[in-house]
């Protein structure tokens, strides 16, 4: 059950009337209830806060009593998928008395007094946040703070609940509400921020949210708000503020309207996303059967399979209907949209004998899968590096300075040349979908796996380079803040190795990848790879180098790209064993697509903050499938060995997907409306 609070202390906007003659605060605990607020509470201190929140079991809304915003706002806000807990930034400027706030990559990074920011400030506290379940005890001690004429000290190392005085600048309208100067939602904000809750920005776009402080200003914030259709600014908002080229010009300029269609239809973003696999499946079949109207037909289907994976989030967005399960779904089912059009693509080239065409999608599949993971460990990376100090990140000068300084100005150039050009180099799911459904219908597809591994080599060429440079600027770990034995997908056999510190697991990991990239490149020259099965030992040897590092420290400025190897690693030395054992290239896009399936179902679930998965135990680890598929080789059965490990492993990631977002949360459910002393300890 959602708690919302509206606090009135420090400010002077509770004694407020709208202009329908009832008070602000009235209004503003009505448009909670409308924005999915269970319940709707008072508070006149923040001591008074702090108890309804130690009641509180779910995510809490909190608001000051000087808002005017569309009942919009507080819907987004209350049902915001970027994090547990997330604060309403405006872009008004910062006046004295509120919370002047830096954000980075859609994070509060610090929040403070105007002159406490150094000018760094971008924005200002919108007086609304939603908390998060794991963040209320932290909610608590800074409300207890605050409370007390106390504001926590913000250190990287130390307990929750240190304080230091409260400046003693006067509030708005220069009175000083108990406990402290200014409203105390501002007061109450700067703490949670000081003690490190990491809380996300939630930006107002279309719609009018403003701060008031006398009758003048909240006619004029009424009147703004009235101005606006609110349905019509929420089906725009369910478009991407900033998307890729293809997608901003040739999709979402019409795709709204599917999204009101379908809302009209009561289909679910989850029903959206099978329908556009669907489409995308028989644009893959229209792609193996090859002529030309065939080739035409699966390009028009493509697009609009593209064209529905735009709209399953925009719907999510228009409806507010956001789930974990959704997220994932969406992301894994991209991934097999596009590599099952490469299997299609594949096909296609050797049934109509023009190569070998599943070598093609085979390295592109791998290819977008490598470029995948240091997508998001990047991701990672540079959202790391925006929640420390900067003095703790940057170092002044140098050419990751500039780079970076270069990367903020250009995106800052929203529309520009040069903007759409740094967001369409680097060769998005857009572009990515527009250059195969050209090339496939005006050419063929053996043009279009070609097209497709240029540009994504160039890509990866060049966001590596520069990514590269700006991580040895930034000089932040990134897998030492997480479980790194399971984002390096480590078994049984890596733990059990020796750790070798000196050469660090990047370097390891890189070493590992050599030994099957040199046996695949051998195979791939040699007229009779059949003859180099005595060298699969040897590579077997050389990618368990890799293991070396398991139990090393991550902390190095390079060691996010880690996962990025080791995938690669083992993609080559299933490749290399597949070519030396002979089997077909089917069967080797199968198991590489397996594999595929399992390590995004890892970095989805990293970035939607879920448990590892319930079976994860069971897939062996990189280094103990690779040692099954090598023994398979050694005995002449590579064929059986890939299709049987890969059978396993698929096995394996649909009970694991059927636990985890099925059976344990329908145990959770049961559990938690079970009577008390049923199965446990007898009530009290």
């Amino acid at each position: 059950m959602t708690l919302a609070i509206v606090l009135a202390a420090g400010t002077r906007a509770a004694g407020l009337t709208t202009a329908t003659g009832e008070p602000l605060a009235d209004r503003l605990a009505a448009q909670l209830r409308r924005a999915g607020a269970d319940e709707v509470r008072f508070a006149d201190t923040l001591d008074e806060l702090t108890d309804l929140v130690a009641t509180a079991t779910a995510p809490v809304l909190i608001t000051g009593t000087d808002l005017v915003a569309h009942t919009a706002v507080l819907r987004h806000l209350a049902t915001s998928p970027v994090g547990p807990t997330v604060a309403l930034v405006l872009g008004d400027p910062p006046v004295p008395g509120r919370t002047a706030v830096r954000e980075e990559r859609g994070q509060v990074v610090d929040a403070g007094a105007l002159d406490a920011l150094d000018g760094d400030a971008t924005g200002v506290f919108g007086g609304a946040l939603r908390v998060g379940v794991d963040d209320l005890p932290t909610l608590a001690a800074a409300a207890r703070a605050a409370a007390s004429g106390m504001l926590p000290v913000a250190a990287p190392i130390g307990p929750v609940g240190d304080v230091a005085p409260l400046p003693t600048t006067a509030g708005v309208g220069g009175s000083a509400a108990p406990g402290g100067p200014g409203p105390a939602v501002d007061r109450l904000f700067a703490g949670l921020a000081a003690l490190g809750t990491l809380i996300f920005a939630q930006r107002v776009r279309l719609l009018v949210a403003h701060r008031v402080e006398d009758t003048a200003g909240l006619a004029a914030a009424e009147a703004a708000v009235t101005a606006v259709d609110e349905d019509r600014a929420e089906l725009r908002l369910s478009v991407k503020e900033k998307d890729d080229f293809f997608s901003t010009y040739f999709v979402s300029t019409w795709s709204p309207y599917l999204v009101r269609l379908s809302a009209r239809l009561r289909l679910t973003p989850t029903g959206v996303t099978v329908i556009s696999v669907l489409f995308a499946l028989a644009a893959a079949v229209l792609f193996g059967v090859g002529g030309r109207p065939a080739l035409v037909g699966g390009a028009v289907l493509l697009y609009l399979g593209f064209v529905l994976d735009c709209v399953d989030g925009q719907l999510a967005r228009y409806t507010r209907h956001f789930s974990a399960w959704g997220g994932w779904l969406d992301t894994m089912a991209d991934r097999a949209k596009e590599y099952l059009v490469y299997a299609g693509l594949g096909f296609g080239v050797s049934h109509a004998g023009l190569g070998n065409g599943w070598a093609l999608a085979i390295a592109a599949m791998t290819l977008q899968t490598v470029r995948h993971m240091t997508d998001t460990w990047y991701g990672v990376l540079h959202d790391e590096a925006a929640r420390r100090p900067r003095t703790a990140t940057n170092a002044s000068g140098g050419i990751g300075d500039r780079l970076n300084a270069a990367s903020t100005r250009v995106q800052a150039d929203t529309g520009s040349l040069s903007y759409w050009l740094k967001r369409t180099v680097v060769f998005p799911i857009g572009e990515r979908w527009a250059l195969i459904a050209l090339t496939v219908a005006l050419f063929n597809p053996l043009v279009s796996l070609i097209a497709v591994l240029v540009w994504g080599v160039l890509a990866f060429a060049y966001t590596g380079a520069l990514r590269t440079l700006r991580a040895r600027w930034m000089w932040v770990p990134v897998l030492d803040t997480v479980d790194a034995t399971l984002h390096r997908d480590d078994g049984p056999l890596a733990r059990w190795l020796p750790v070798v510190r000196p050469m660090g697991p990047l370097t390891l990991a890189v070493i590992a990848a050599l030994g099957p990239a040199v046996l695949l490149v051998g195979a791939l020259l040699d007229d009779a790879p059949g003859g180099l099965r005595w060298a699969v030992p040897v590579a077997l040897l050389v990618l368990l180098v890799g293991g070396l590092g398991a139990g090393a420290a991550h902390n190095g400025p390079l060691d996010w790209l880690v996962p990025a190897a080791l995938r690669a690693a083992e993609y080559l030395f299933a490749i290399a064993v597949g070519v030396v054992g002979g089997v077909p290239g089917w069967l080797i896009f199968g198991y590489v697509f397996v594999l595929t399936v399992h390590h995004y179902d890892l970095t989805a679930r990293l970035e939607k903050r879920q448990a590892a998965p319930p079976l994860h135990a069971a897939t062996l680890g990189w280094e103990g499938r690779s040692v099954l598929v090598a023994l398979a080789a050694i005995a002449g059965i590579a064929g059986v060995g890939l299709a049987t490990l890969g059978a396993y492993l698929l096995v394996v990631f649909v009970v694991s997907v059927v636990l985890a977002w099925f059976v344990r949360p329908a145990r959770s459910a049961r559990a938690s409306v079970a009577p008390a002393g049923v199965g446990g300890a007898a009530p009290r």
